[in-house]
């Protein structure tokens, strides 16, 4: 099924549905605090079964009620539900959310849900408990408005911030059958991301031979050495100017200083925006060999997201939203990022999306993570408008 034209999208009037919204922003902002208020820590399977039963009867209570549903569960990590919701046409809009949040259990207690002026602070504010609160608002603001709605299939995650490894192919198979997907991650100073790199996630590990570092020093083979080699290899694969970068990040090994290591290992975040230098990547790593037979070198680990280029399907969708922005008269800009998301999954399958849709505002995983009220309460209009455009 083919994508809405972007004249289709800029043919309606959003005025009354951005005025529905602005009117209501008392209640959207009180929602949102509701939700921040509700701690979904990746690491915590109770608050991520709390959290996600608080979400799915706010969203029943939006959309009405699935023609199906389904709640799949995990042992260690948050459950995904895939839920279909009725819609006008043919055309099946995804929408994507996590409800997970980097914030530990008890991060309320010292830093509460506050409102100070056009501004709005809190653990997973921004990343991204508002954009689901927004896309759940503008599907309101079109049933007020009288507007149809596409059939929507709505997936929400609960390890994202985790790199989404149990529920990853959960939102493959429920990429199946669907025209396009929008993705409800921040964006940056309201930008959509239209790119983003792949990321992969290695340890290094080595075995060395161990003996006395005054006695024997013939007799030992130094794990160190090797990582330490391996280390400044590594780096020698980054290639910046390609979109390629590889960092190590943290080194462990020995025991004490009079003794030859006998292990070391290290863990290494590698970037890159080009499938064909993952692949280099994945080729220089297999023919990594250890300098010293004595020596055993491993590598795990591998791509936790594929990278995310700014397909064709991508580019359409931009001209889509962008025709929406306009009859709201906003503009709307794009950018590449190097941080992941699910977007990454669906794009590799080949679903046109729309990522970094949502909140506007800033401080993703910090202490100053906000969002700006106003422009949160319109990105919820445009968000609607190209919900209305498959429908």
């Amino acid at each position: 099924m083919s994508l809405p034209t972007p004249e289709r999208a800029g043919a309606v009037d959003l005025a009354p549905v951005r005025g529905w919204l602005r009117d209501r922003r008392a209640a959207m902002l009180a929602e949102i605090g509701d939700y921040v208020g509700v701690e979904t820590p990746s690491d915590s399977k109770p608050h991520l079964d709390r959290g996600l039963d608080w979400v799915t009867d706010r969203l029943v209570a939006a959309l009405g009620p699935a023609s199906t549903s389904d709640r799949v569960r995990a042992a260690a990590h948050g459950d995904t539900l895939v839920a279909d919701f009725p819609g006008t046409g043919p055309r099946r809009l995804l929408l994507l959310c996590h409800y997970d949040t980097v914030w530990p259990a008890g991060a309320l207690a010292e830093w509460p849900f506050t409102v100070d002026g056009p501004i709005a602070r809190g653990p997973g504010v921004f990343d991204m408990k508002a954009g689901l609160v927004q896309a759940l608002w503008a599907v309101r603001a079109l049933d007020a408005a009288g507007l149809p709605r596409p059939p929507l299939r709505v997936v929400l995650n609960g390890d994202e911030e985790i790199g989404s490894v149990a529920s990853r192919p959960v939102l493959e198979a429920a990429a199946s059958g669907v025209t396009a997907a929008l993705v409800l991650e921040p964006g940056i100073d309201g930008a959509l991301k239209t790119a983003r790199k792949g990321l992969g996630l290695l340890r290094i590990d080595v075995t060395g031979v161990e003996a006395h570092a005054g006695l024997d020093p013939d007799k030992g083979v130094s794990a160190i050495d090797e990582v330490a080699r391996v280390v400044l290899w590594l780096r020698s694969l980054a290639a910046l100017d390609r979109g390629t970068s590889v960092n190590v990040g943290t080194i462990a090994g020995g025991s004490r200083a009079n003794v030859i290591a006998g292990h070391a290992s290290a863990t290494v975040d590698v970037r890159v925006t080009d499938p064909a230098e993952a692949a280099r990547i994945d080729a220089a790593l297999a023919a990594l060999r250890p300098s010293d037979p004595r020596l055993r070198v491993t590598v795990d680990g591998g791509w936790n997201r594929p990278p995310m280029p700014r397909t064709p399907g991508i580019a359409a969708m931009v001209d889509l939203a962008r025709a929406v922005a306009a009859v709201l008269g906003e503009d709307l800009s794009e950018r590449a990022v190097g941080g992941g998301s699910d977007g990454n999954f669906l794009a590799a399958l080949g679903v046109p999306l729309l990522d970094g849709l949502g909140a506007v505002g800033s401080g993703a995983h910090a202490r100053d993570e906000h969002i700006d009220i106003d422009a949160t309460v319109d990105r919820a209009a445009l968000i609607a408008g190209i919900i209305h455009a498959f429908a």
